[in-house]
């Protein structure tokens, strides 16, 4: 039993039944290093009775020497020891943390429902790692603190019998005492685990229900929830460390009236000449050692009962078991079903007081489509999850392909049976790993040979209508350097088509990245350089480049910016003054409304003094706003041509000096190489900053694939998005390009729960995950609601089309419209079938399924 419930196993379980040769080991290495602990105490006593006494100095050099080496072998075996119940603490961990894992994945979904998920998520963490610590020494500490305990009673003895059993009295009083404070200590330790795992709960349910909070602004309701339970912890935690002191004090009171016994009686005998001075010496430091591990007893008792306490109460909270089996206890195969199912009397009860489901009986032949319709808690979804397995049905009978549903296992079900829920769950991960998900598990399992290829994986996009949101997804990521070397040239294929066939229509929506042609729509700084400098746009890294500056300064730009950053402030300061309390009026400019007050005061200083004699900061600033100033959209200052020229020729010499790049060559697309790195030399480290130049065969890495396409800068966007985008896909359609932009859409990440999703987007992944596992069963409760009505019918001609005669599916509708194409409609009212049969006999009939049509 003990192997099979993981819940009903001792705490020493763990200890007696994983790593016996590391434990038998660590124990081997206590052994020997007591002679290196004890061996230094008789080397004290022959210091002062042989070598001082006798005034030996090479007895004195030796028995030092003798001493230190066995202090620093004790010390490094004590280390050794450590180490080692660290690391047979933590593999113990490790592998309780997994079984109990999945026993936890296993249990009923009541279990789930009624257990709140941050006492699980705490269980599972905080708690166990709690209990590792105990766990790595609970054979070694004990038996090592015992050992060591007699080890120096027995040598104190050896000293003298006399003060060695008087000390030993003072024991079994400390032994009364501590465990009397330490069970009042476990009491007050439980209720503090609770309500800790009561405080986690708590918080996880604000943060889960976050919207919920800040939509009703009832900060102060959950603010006085946690108030009550920080304030339980509180007075709890007095009252642990009110008992935890105490057996500090008690220790303390007890370890220091040995001292007082050993001066008093050993004193008294040494006056007389009964003990020699070294053993006086050597006893009192044996006493002391004697302590340490009297000492090392009682924490670990204490850490004893602390772990036991935390793990009765975790694997009370998990006590409970699967209701059924992951495997066959006999060895076969995994059923391939055939999707025959039938019900008969089947009854279904919460917690056996109130009744869900009452006399369910049905027939579906393989193959069979059908729709269970009816009033809101009739039973519908009740009926899916007990096909499901989610549920037990609690009488009756339930079967697949003559199986009872009781008796298959979970892998029976996992390999036939795909489920779509109306809120269904998507997994922290990309696309891919969503869409895969089930098919993964399968292939682990052994269950599939293979997961469906790339383009079965983008045709069942395809299906689900996710198409759109794919290439979307694909064409704003920011793809890594691997994967965009590896499809670098669809990706050039693709802006060889927006530069040359689709050129005219996109010109009036891109500015075009044109070695020879002034940008007016960046800033100056990137028309200067010619491309993207350490990833994202900052004027900063032009600033505090000595590099870039240097350049600036002999081909005579500096002066000329600085000119015009001055120009810049004095316009923005004489035009928007009035207006500075409002940020949107600074749209037209460089500056900042945040940064306003400076140039103001950095303008009316440069009209005191010469402009060159501003100190070396505030000339930056001016250099500043130049850099930063793109004309085509910071209106408060006009450019002329000549000035324009003049940074055209900067580019070329930039290019050349500095980028080693022809500027010819990098128009017509000669230039094939990857990153081109500028070392960054102000910097103390030597690191290097990527610099990408807009050549046309520069394929830039730190920009999105759209980016990448257009290669320009957007400039209406609003016709790209209503217009050119969809004309762009019907080319890059007619050029095969579709897939590799769909192949990166798919590697896109949906977030912490698929929280970058939509409901309408997490309903289609959700689907084409359970189409993708060509199970022979496919039950959907409600899988197309968050849907609108185009994609609803797409799903369900996909349905009607490809799934009929080969898949068994059992869809639970809320829009009756839907269902008239089903082979079989279940009607629920109360818990119960009230009508059955194909759509068009039930219609005729006028019964229920017709009022609720009519009423719909």
């Amino acid at each position: 039993m003990a192997d099979t419930d993981i819940t009903k196993r001792s705490l020493f379980y763990w200890v007696y039944n994983r790593y016996r040769g590391l434990q038998v080991l660590l124990l081997v290495i206590i052994v020997v290093s007591l002679f290196f602990r004890v061996f230094p105490l008789e080397m004290q006593r022959r210091i002062i009775n042989v070598a001082i006494n006798l005034k030996m100095i090479d007895k004195l050099y030796l028995y030092c020497v003798l001493y230190m080496g066995a202090v620093l072998i004790a010390g490094l075996l004590k280390y050794l020891t450590n180490t080692m119940q660290m690391m047979i603490g933590q593999k113990i961990l490790i592998g309780m943390r997994k079984e109990l894992y999945q026993h936890i994945l296993q249990l009923p979904l009541p279990f789930f429902h009624r257990t709140q998920t941050g006492t699980i998520i705490s269980a599972l963490t905080a708690e166990l790692t709690a209990i590792a610590t105990f766990l790595g020494g609970a054979l070694a500490v004990p038996i090592t603190s015992i050992l060591t305990f007699f080890t120096f009673l027995g040598f104190m003895i050896y000293l003298n019998p006399l003060l060695g059993l008087l000390t030993m009295l003072i024991y079994p009083f400390e032994m009364a005492v501590i465990p009397l404070l330490q069970r009042w200590y476990n009491k007050y330790n439980r209720k503090r685990v609770a309500t800790t795992r009561t405080l986690a709960s708590v918080v996880n349910e604000s943060v889960t229900g976050i919207h919920e909070v800040q939509g009703n602004a009832s900060y102060i309701l959950e603010q006085g929830k946690l108030d009550r339970l920080v304030k339980k912890i509180y007075s709890l935690m007095t009252k642990l460390f009110i008992f935890k002191y105490g057996i500090k004090f008690s220790n303390n009171l007890f370890q220091s009236i040995g001292p007082f016994l050993l001066f008093l009686i050993g004193g008294y005998m040494a006056i007389h000449g009964e003990f020699t001075i070294g053993a006086l010496v050597a006893f009192l430091s044996a006493y002391e050692k004697v302590y340490d591990p009297w000492k090392e007893v009682i924490e670990y008792y204490q850490s004893y009962q602390d772990a036991r306490v935390r793990y009765k109460q975790i694997m009370t909270l998990f006590a409970y078991q699967p209701e059924f089996l992951l495997e066959p206890l006999e060895k076969r195969e995994v059923f391939n079903l055939k999707g025959e199912i039938s019900a008969t009397n089947l009854n279904y009860w919460v917690n056996d007081s109130v009744q869900l489901l009452q006399d369910i009986s049905f027939q579906i032949k393989p193959g069979n489509h059908v729709a269970l319709v009816g009033f809101s808690g009739s039973g519908k979804s009740t009926l899916s999850l007990l096909l499901s397995q989610l549920y037990r049905i609690s009488s009756g009978s339930l079967k697949i392909d003559n199986h009872e549903i009781s008796d298959l296992t979970k892998r029976d079900l996992a390999r036939n049976v795909a489920n779509v829920a109306q809120h269904p769950f998507i997994f922290t991960g990309t696309v891919r790993d969503n869409l895969l998900y089930a098919s993964n598990t399968l292939q682990k399992d052994g269950l599939i040979e293979a997961i469906p290829s790339p383009q079965e994986q983008m045709e069942m996009i395809r299906e689900v209508g996710l198409e759109e949101d794919t290439l979307r997804w694909g064409l704003r990521s920011v793809i890594p350097l691997e994967k965009a070397a590896q499809m670098r040239e669809s990706f050039l294929k693709m802006r060889e088509v927006i530069h040359h066939e689709l050129r005219n229509e996109f010109t009036q929506a891109i500015e075009f990245y044109d070695a020879h042609t002034f940008l007016h729509h960046q800033p100056i700084a990137t028309n200067l350089i010619f491309g993207t400098y350490g990833g994202a746009y900052h004027v900063d890294k032009f600033i505090t480049n000595q590099q870039f500056r240097s350049f600036l300064s002999t081909t005579g730009l500096e002066k000329k910016l600085l000119d015009l950053g001055l120009i810049i402030a004095r316009s923005t300061i004489e035009f928007l003054g009035d207006f500075r309390a409002d940020e949107y009026f600074f749209q037209g400019s460089p500056m900042s409304q945040a940064r306003f007050d400076h140039y103001e005061a950095l303008v009316k200083r440069a009209a005191k003094i010469e402009f060159d004699q501003l100190k070396s900061k505030e000339l930056e600033s001016f250099l500043q706003l130049a850099l930063d100033f793109t004309p085509g959209i910071h209106k408060i200052h006009t450019l002329n041509k000549q000035f324009e020229d003049d940074i055209l020729r900067g580019r070329s010499q930039f290019l050349k000096q500095v980028a080693d790049i022809d500027l010819d060559e990098c128009r017509d697309g000669a230039i094939q190489t990857a990153i081109l790195p500028i070392s960054d030399i102000e910097k103390q480290a030597r690191t290097t900053t990527s610099y990408t130049p807009f050549c046309f065969n520069q394929y830039l890495f730190n920009r999105t694939l759209r980016d990448n396409i257009l290669f320009g800068t957007v400039i209406n966007q609003e016709l790209i998005r209503e217009k050119l985008g969809t004309l762009a896909l019907e080319v890059f359609k007619k050029h095969g390009l579709l897939d590799d932009i769909m192949e990166i859409g798919l590697d896109f990440h949906v977030g912490s729960k698929g929280d970058n999703l939509s409901g309408g987007q997490k309903q289609k992944l959700a689907l084409a995950r359970a189409f993708l596992k060509h199970a022979p069963i496919l039950i959907m409760d409600e899988a197309t609601a968050s849907l609108d009505n185009r994609s609803q019918a797409r799903i369900q001609n996909y349905i009607e089309t490809r799934l009929r005669g080969n898949t068994t599916v059992i869809a639970v509708v809320h829009r009756l419209d839907m269902i008239s194409g089903y082979d079989h409609i279940i009607v629920m009212k109360d818990g119960k079938i009230v009508e059955a049969g194909n759509y068009q006999n039930l219609i005729e009939q006028q019964g229920v399924l017709y009022g609720l049509v009519n009423d719909s």
